[in-house]
């Protein structure tokens, strides 16, 4: 009898996401394919340090821990890599290293991962590689380009992604942030903003103060978060959850509706108004971050792993390169 996935949460993680590949990525980018493929299979007992998603990946496993034994799953992880057969040996030595329950894996050898994320149901999907995670969002599921390199205070640290957060909270809470604008709402008000300018981006917000935005891209996995602290328990869930926005009054009220609208509530909000996201983020410990402008994103990345999440190329939404400015939407 052919088995199911029947995990309540699916999420797909790349092994540059779960692992710190720094070097091996140098020699793939400097040597190419041959001398990658060589280099791991000559390093196949070396066991690869953390990398940025490894301490949501730990925790999120953890959840299971809080089901029934008569209950499905919580979460399932399933590693989604390009790299061959022949080169993950290193990576499920790693895996096994760390007690990681993890037991299924794609690996394509290099081709698309993209039309295999529906195929597993994929709730989340974590990945350094630009292009599978713009075929996910296209396609409808929620993805970032994690940060793979922090900025240079980050590079500072001798465990750049475990270092800053070396006493992070016994309980193992799994603490999520979010941007709003284009990340867990659509980009409409955003776009306002960027044609018309704060003015015209206020009165708009007052104006619809009373209607719910539609939903970006992260809002399923929001709801799906939700969902399972509802189902914990939300004085036992390890679930912890942040919106962390540029809005500030009176942009404020819309947001607090739509997620009322949604039936979900996130456990801490920051209207920052235009203020550099990164301490408030640190001061969360957030485990990761997502956020549409690579602006915010390197920026996190110096106390916190952040992902960037990219537009879809269907949508309307144009790129702005003009990100730094004294008021950032969402």
């Amino acid at each position: 009898m052919a088995g199911r996935l029947d995990a309540k949460m699916v999420i797909g993680v790349s092994t540059r996401a779960l692992f710190d590949m720094t070097v091996e990525n140098e020699i793939f980018e400097s040597r190419g394919v041959d001398a990658y493929c060589e280099y791991q299979v000559a390093h196949e007992q070396e066991i690869l340090k953390p990398g940025p998603g490894f301490r949501l990946i730990q925790s999120l496993l953890r959840l299971n821990d809080c089901a029934a034994r008569d209950q499905q799953k919580l979460v399932e992880v399933i590693v989604m890599s390009r790299n061959s057969p022949d080169t993950s040996l290193r990576v499920f030595n790693a895996i096994r290293h760390y007690n990681l329950p993890i037991t299924r894996a794609v690996l394509v050898s290099g081709a698309s991962l993209a039309p295999y994320l529906a195929a597993f149901r994929t709730d989340l999907f974590l990945s350094a590689y630009e292009d599978d995670v713009q075929c996910a969002i296209d396609s409808g599921i929620a993805a970032g380009i994690i940060c793979t390199e922090p900025g240079d205070a980050g590079k500072m640290q001798q465990n750049k992604w475990t270092a800053e957060i070396k006493p992070f909270r016994e309980n193992h809470q799994i603490r999520i942030a979010f941007d709003g604008d284009a990340v867990l709402f659509s980009d409409e008000s955003e776009r306002i903003f960027k044609e018309k300018g704060l003015g015209a981006f206020e009165e708009n917000e007052s104006r619809h103060a009373r209607c719910p935005m539609k939903e970006g891209p992260f809002a399923s996995f929001l709801k799906k978060l939700s969902d399972l602290q509802a189902e914990i328990g939300r004085e036992q869930c390890p679930i912890r959850t942040a919106l962390v926005t540029a809005r500030c009054a009176p942009a404020h009220e819309r947001v607090i509706r739509t997620l009322r609208s949604w039936n979900v509530r996130v456990d801490e909000a920051f209207f920052l108004g235009g203020l550099d996201k990164k301490e408030f983020l640190k001061a969360f410990q957030a485990q990761i971050f997502f956020d549409d402008q690579s602006v915010n994103t390197e920026s996190a990345a110096n106390v916190v792993p952040a992902a960037r999440v990219p537009y879809r190329r269907n949508g309307k939404r144009e790129l702005y390169q003009d990100e730094i400015s004294a008021y950032r939407t969402g």
